[in-house]
């Protein structure tokens, strides 16, 4: 069981900031190829689509470090057993096939249940569309207009992809996930009180949030977001390999 709704925050100890990216979409959409592609640079072949894991990656966003837990869904029903990532998740990537009308089709029902759960949450979570399989272009079956007329219908951002092909593609989408959940955040973040005090200046501001951010204007698109990688080696790729293959059963190349 998953604790409550958790928001993006600090965590003391560390100085660090922690966010929740579920990833949602019905079986064969690449969901678990885009998670292990944004956390290895790796694409897989082969997984068992029944397994459901949480992977953690520690990223940096903006010169900001934060601790990326990213849930790899498998929904055997739909969305109907939704509770575990609804009262987890700080924002969600839904995910369909380009070359699949029925994966498409599903993104409605995901983003029609995440919808609604928003209606009672303050701040919201922020939800992302991606189309996926980006490579599959020969063979597509739903247009860019119409995954950009989804997303307009339900207020998200939206983005094709391939997990196959490029890596960084994927990691700025799962960046702009993490965006998105800090910027609501701090739009809910409460105005600091007016204090006054004897041994201090008349009127002074109580301390910052733990965790800020700089505001930005406008929101960078796919082509021109800004991409802050982190430093990772060797070493450390092929330590997370094999533990993802232990925990899902992934095939890796």
């Amino acid at each position: 069981m998953f604790g409550k709704v958790k928001t993006f925050a600090a965590v003391p100890e560390r100085g660090q900031a922690e966010c929740n990216l579920a990833v949602l979409g019905v079986m064969g959409s690449g969901k678990s190829a885009l998670t292990v592609k944004f956390l290895t640079k790796r694409f897989i072949s082969e997984y068992d689509p029944n397994l459901e894991d949480i992977y953690s990656s520690e990223e940096m966003v903006d010169q900001q470090p934060v601790l990326v837990k990213v849930m790899d869904t498998a929904d055997q029903d739909g969305p109907a057993n939704s509770e575990r990532y609804l009262s987890w998740a700080s924002a969600f990537l839904v995910v369909y096939s380009i070359d699949s009308r029925r994966s498409f089709e599903g993104c409605r029902w995901y983003l029609e249940m995440v919808i609604r759960h928003n209606k009672s949450l303050h701040p919201e979570t922020p939800v992302v569309l991606l189309g996926n399989k980006l490579d599959m272009e020969r063979y597509r079956r739903v247009s860019k207009s119409d995954g950009s007329a989804l997303a307009a219908r339900f207020g998200c951002l939206f983005y094709e992809v391939s997990a196959c092909m490029d890596f960084l593609s994927v990691q700025r989408v799962f960046h702009e996930a993490v965006r998105e959940a800090r910027r609501e955040a701090e739009r809910c973040l409460p105005l600091s009180p007016l204090y006054a005090s004897e041994d201090r200046s008349p009127v002074g501001l109580s301390p910052a949030p733990q965790f800020t951010t700089p505001c930005l204007k406008e929101l960078p698109t796919p082509a021109t977001a800004k991409l802050v990688t982190i430093k990772s080696s060797r070493a450390q790729s092929k330590r997370r390999a094999p533990t993802l293959t232990l925990l899902k059963g992934f095939k890796i190349f």
